[in-house]
């Protein structure tokens, strides 16, 4: 790295500046001159993200503090609250949401081979959505509610080191298990998700497409047992049994067998009854795959308490949109950072120290490098039940 950069530019350095164009000329991004471009635009809320700004005027104000850095910075346009809202608006959120997925695919060749609590090797994944509340004088196309307004962030994330490799934001009354018609189901792949997921016309799909899931049925599923499959009790499973859908409404959107396994959690003594349309797997290792989609639930907690998610700087749905993917693209760039560098310490550490040395001038290696090799790391993932009820 080059000594004289400061650590944001160097931070920056990782990103594909040449793929970032292509983004912006598939939408005409820069095609009206206003003096701040795509880039500008990206830059300064990438420096909100490390810096926890929350606000235009708080950006504003800490960048044109430092005008001689913003050249090195990569920022070419004047910094004003008026042009950043303007781009905010006006700049197509696809531009940004293009750039993170191909952020994203680095990403995940780089964690490929990352296990995550299960003993499996296939591509596995988990989905779920988290609410973001707002106001609703502020946001009236976000109606969630009769007076509360939200958006959902809808996602799916590669187990192999916690990676969304899909992100979907609607306003808050849009039903989770509808964002199954648009993923395109990975032959081959795992997808486990709770109970507001099942709906058999959609998994059936997946099915189809020679996927499998794994999620929770509910009481109310009528289910005829088949077979019998012998199981090790001391392990927490109880019964493992194919079944099949009684009920004439249920079993037209899923004609075929399913996999149903009653587990015993002992730590929290709950039993879980799993349905899956795996019947290779040792059913243990199905309850270990429904334990790890908690991981998605922890990159929500993750990212709404260490990036600005929650707290936005337009009121429009495209700059909504805008920032959400931003913020993705910043928590990515880290995960890069933190493998291609090799470095021990949490996401949560690198970004509390790129937040206090941005403007410094030193070797990325040396700001990250952690002081106290005991340093407690992000307290985050030590959190948490393993299932929810």
């Amino acid at each position: 790295m080059n000594l004289g950069s400061t650590v944001f530019s160097q931070l920056i350095a990782f990103l594909p500046d040449r793929e970032f164009r292509r983004c912006v000329g598939r939408y005409r991004g820069d095609s009206r001159p206003r003096g701040f471009s795509c880039w500008d635009q990206f830059l300064c809320m990438a420096f909100a993200q490390f810096t926890y700004r929350e606000s235009l005027r708080d950006i504003e104000a800490c960048l044109r503090s430092s005008p001689d850095k913003l050249y090195h910075m990569g920022i070419r346009g004047r910094v004003s609250r008026s042009t950043l809202a303007d781009a905010n608006e006006s700049h197509d959120w696809r531009i940004f949401a293009d750039f993170a997925q191909i952020l994203i695919a680095r990403a995940r060749l780089l964690y490929a081979n990352d296990s995550f609590g299960a003993e499996l090797q296939l591509s596995a994944y988990a989905l779920d959505s988290t609410t973001i509340d707002l106001c609703l004088a502020m946001f009236p196309w976000a109606r969630f509610r009769e007076r509360k307004g939200a958006v959902k962030m809808h996602t799916l994330i590669d187990l192999h080191g916690n990676i969304p490799v899909f992100v979907c934001v609607t306003d808050g009354k849009v039903h989770d298990v509808n964002i199954l018609d648009q993923i395109a189901p990975e032959a081959g792949a795992f997808y486990v998700m709770d109970r507001g997921y099942l709906d058999f016309e959609r998994l059936y799909r997946l099915t189809l497409a020679a996927a499998f899931f794994v999620t929770r049925t509910k009481e109310n599923v009528l289910l005829q047992r088949r077979y019998s499959h012998p199981v090790d009790r001391t392990s927490g499973v109880k019964s493992d049994h194919t079944v099949v859908l009684t009920a004439p409404g249920s079993f037209k959107h899923y004609p075929a067998a399913l996999r149903r396994i009653r587990y015993f959690d002992s730590e929290h003594q709950l039993f879980l009854v799993f349905l899956t349309n795996n019947f290779e797997l040792p059913a243990l290792t199905i309850a270990d795959l429904y334990r790890s989609r908690w991981q998605v639930e922890l990159f929500f907690k993750w990212i709404k308490q260490h990036l600005r998610i929650k707290v936005f700087l337009g009121t429009s749905p495209n700059a909504v949109k805008t920032q959400i993917w931003i913020a993705i693209s910043i928590y990515v760039l880290v995960a890069i950072i933190k493998k291609q560098l090799s470095l021990s310490a949490s996401l949560y550490q690198i970004l509390q120290v790129v937040s206090v040395t941005i403007f410094e001038r030193t070797p990325i290696l040396q700001a990250l490098q952690l002081q106290h090799a005991g340093e407690k790391s992000d307290p985050f993932f030590n959190q948490m039940n393993l299932f929810d009820l």
